[in-house]
């Protein structure tokens, strides 16, 4: 039978009027007991891998319930059954079996597939090399510091729960995208301080390793007591604060007080590009943007969370009309396929 991912399922299945036989290596993210309205007993399965969720359902009279009834959360698994797409639930499987992975299945598993490995691993070269490339030597430092000590919770953590990038890995992908985008416009418009915002894309989200991250060996992503009581932009700046007076304490920093513009002045923009990011109070913003990198990396940061939603929704969400998907939230409408690219003939 076929292994797939999660997502690779989910687009067969709504491609397909029939049903998809396949099977696919996960995480037991969850496994709850629970029951029908008239009293029927069933397991509720919730899998993740490295791209995607999929919740399964296994009934009394099924092979799938003793498996459940036996399986602790976190274990890792494959599933094997027919998969097809209901209007109302989405994905759903029908005689399906399950057994525990195999170590060596659980080290290919954590990787991701080989695209999505790959995909990362250039992904973070890219914000190796535009950090490398910033000329301030403190927020140079900042970032270096901020790689050595915390590179490898940085490189599994995710940009979200749920929405944009919610994967093992995904900020490093969110930063990466946004990190291309701030070099393209501060070419476009050098009013821009580059180093600032290059530095302001890169710490961002850092708070999300304390808010988003899923464990070393796993896609779960465990509620954080510090994630929940202060918050990823909270948290973000209580970084910032710590690395610099960590730098500011080194031999490193011993040149650095007569450069211009003043140290204090660049720490606290950069706070503030963190602080500010979200763009409105409403949104957890303590301050709204008040300087051209702040709005910059607003609307760099919504901008990438958004087409990346959009391109979810285009692979996986369900068709109302010709060329015209069911909005999938928080997108503000249905979506249409977008128009193909001009090709010139030869």
């Amino acid at each position: 039978m076929t292994l797939l991912t999660i997502p690779e399922i989910k687009r067969a299945a709504q491609a397909q009027e029939s049903r998809v036989e396949a099977s696919f290596h996960a995480q037991a993210d969850a496994v709850t007991p629970k029951q029908t309205r008239d009293g029927k007993p069933y397991w509720e399965l919730t899998a993740a891998d490295a791209e995607g969720k999929l919740t399964l359902r296994a009934w009394s009279d099924s092979p799938a319930y003793a498996f459940c009834e036996s399986l602790p959360q976190g274990a890792f698994v494959e599933v094997e059954g027919e998969f097809s797409a209901h209007p109302a639930f989405g994905v759903e499987a029908r005689r399906w079996t399950g057994r525990i992975l195999e170590e060596t299945e659980v080290e290919l598993l954590l990787g991701g597939p080989a695209s999505l490995r790959e995909k990362q691993a250039r992904d973070f070269e890219t914000i190796r090399t535009l950090l490398g490339s910033i000329a301030d030597p403190r927020l140079h430092a900042i970032c270096r510091t901020f790689l050595e000590e915390f590179g490898e919770r940085f490189r599994r953590t995710a940009a979200a729960r749920t929405y944009h990038h919610a994967r093992r890995g995904g900020l490093v992908e969110h930063v990466a995208q946004m990190l291309r985008a701030a070099d393209a416009l501060a070419g476009v418009y050098p009013q821009l301080n580059r180093d600032l915002l290059l530095s302001g894309v890169f710490f961002h989200d850092c708070g999300k390793l304390w808010e988003c991250c899923p464990e070393p060996r796993g896609f779960a992503m465990p509620y954080d007591e510090r994630g929940e009581l202060i918050g990823h932009i909270s948290i973000g700046i209580e970084v910032i604060n710590a690395l610099w007076r960590k730098i500011f304490a080194s031999e490193e920093a011993a040149g650095w007080s007569a450069l211009t513009p003043s140290s204090e002045d660049v720490r606290n923009h950069l706070i503030h590009l963190i602080a500010a990011h979200h763009g409105e109070m409403a949104f957890g913003s303590p301050v709204l943007p008040k300087t051209p990198e702040a709005i910059a990396l607003h609307h760099i940061d919504n901008l990438d969370a958004k087409l990346e939603m959009m391109s979810a929704a285009y692979a996986t969400g369900a068709s109302v009309a010709p060329r015209i998907l069911e909005r999938v939230r928080p997108l503000p409408a249905n979506l249409v396929v977008p128009l193909a690219k001009f090709t010139p003939e030869a």
